[in-house]
């Protein structure tokens, strides 16, 4: 007998860059070398005063069961990065932990739209917002980001966007795929249009501590939006823990009492050990932090300088994150059937700008979570590749 699976499966998305990174490990058992520069990890070691605590935790008994929005402790520390970070007061009860922050976002969708409001949220753009509206049964507003505006929000296409059925705008800044970040006169603009209507805004902020040029600045911190704004972050990218699976999220009690209520109903807790860690990561010394951010800044010189060495392919210099979104649209605007090409041919993964919405179509994204050297290496191979790369002739 054929599986037959609910309807609602169809609408679910996915993440390209797992999908792409599965079929570089399979090159890679069939015995190529791939340069990988598809996945958004830091190649970095959590720090050792982070693990040390984690392990401390596990030998005093941090195996069981926490209440469900979190330690108490953890809950405490994230309240005072984040008031400490945005200029914003938060306490505790403001804050839900969580095993990976999707789930602030999946959370956020379940309890604020209904299906038929709509989503207003960047195109290009993580694919995991557009994935996430369509499954709840959202109206999809996509906002195109354009590279001539430095790919951050056309204002006055989003004010025409703004209507009484807006029930969500997702902001991200620094932005993946693209590497920019919202000016703080965009965010103050953004805010004086939202607040007259119903709509809440969803502040992706994971990339906030890795930023190059100017300073992050969060709608939270605008005079009345912070009970508007859900701040999702997370110790994934600032402090290399993608594989601990801790996120949280930040926004009115009431909030985070539905969102406790959904965890109970999902994953129970976040792993105590992990929460126990996430206080030694944002109480304690962050130098790493800033070494961390001080090589991306290096390798963002190396990747960006050798791609605009490439005929047809111009890239813009991004001010946060570690994504370079160069333009290959002189090459091939089906960049999907370039990347293939690249992976397949040259040993060099990397994914298309469709895989974070149409608005991609003639982009790549590389990641520049990789060494310098594997990074010239890479740009290398597209190089030699290219010569060789026949677009598909259109009909």
């Amino acid at each position: 007998m054929n599986m037959e699976f609910a309807t609602r499966m169809s609408t679910l998305g996915t993440e390209t860059a797992f999908e792409v990174l599965a079929r570089a490990r399979r090159l890679e058992a069939q015995g190529r070398h791939v340069v990988h520069l598809e996945i958004g990890e830091p190649d970095f070691d959590t720090p050792a005063h982070i693990r040390e605590a984690a392990v401390r935790a596990l030998h005093d008994g941090y195996t069981h069961y926490t209440p469900a929005a979190g330690i108490m402790e953890a809950r405490q520390a994230v309240a005072e990065y984040v008031a400490r970070t945005r200029g914003i007061r938060v306490d505790a009860g403001n804050v839900v932990i969580v095993p990976g922050s999707k789930n602030v976002l999946l959370f956020a969708m379940l309890s604020l739209v209904n299906p038929g409001d709509e989503v207003i949220y960047p195109d290009p753009g993580y694919p995991i917002y557009e994935s996430l509206a369509r499954f709840i049964g959202a109206t999809l507003r996509p906002i195109r980001l354009r590279e001539e505006n430095d790919f951050r929000f056309d204002l006055d296409e989003f004010r025409s966007l703004l209507n009484p059925r807006t029930r969500m705008v997702v902001l991200n800044s620094p932005h993946n795929p693209c590497g920019s970040m919202l000016e703080r006169a965009d965010i103050e603009a953004i805010a004086a249009a939202v607040l007259p209507t119903r709509a809440h805004v969803f502040s992706d902020e994971i990339y906030s501590r890795i930023v190059y040029e100017g300073e992050p600045y969060s709608i939270a911190s605008v005079p009345g939006m912070q009970d508007r704004t859900i701040i999702l972050d997370g110790l994934s990218k600032t402090y290399a823990m993608t594989g601990w699976r801790i996120g949280f999220g930040v926004m009115r009690a009431e909030l985070v009492e539905k969102m406790a209520q959904l965890m109970i109903n999902s994953s129970s807790c976040a792993a105590a050990f992990s929460q126990i860690a996430t206080i030694a990561a944002l109480s304690g010394p962050q130098d790493s932090v800033d070494a961390m951010v001080a090589e991306f800044r290096a390798r963002r010189e190396v990747i960006v300088g050798e791609l605009n060495r490439i005929e047809g392919v111009r890239c813009r210099m991004p001010r946060g994150a570690f994504y370079a979104f160069p333009n290959v649209s002189a090459i091939d605007a089906d960049a999907k059937r370039l990347a293939t090409h690249l992976l397949d041919e040259a040993g060099l993964a990397c994914l298309s700008g469709t895989a974070f919405g149409e608005a991609g179509r003639g982009y790549l994204r590389f990641s520049y979570a990789n060494s310098q050297d594997n990074i010239r290496e890479g740009i290398r191979r597209m190089r030699e590749a290219l010569p060789k790369y026949r677009p598909a002739v259109r009909a």
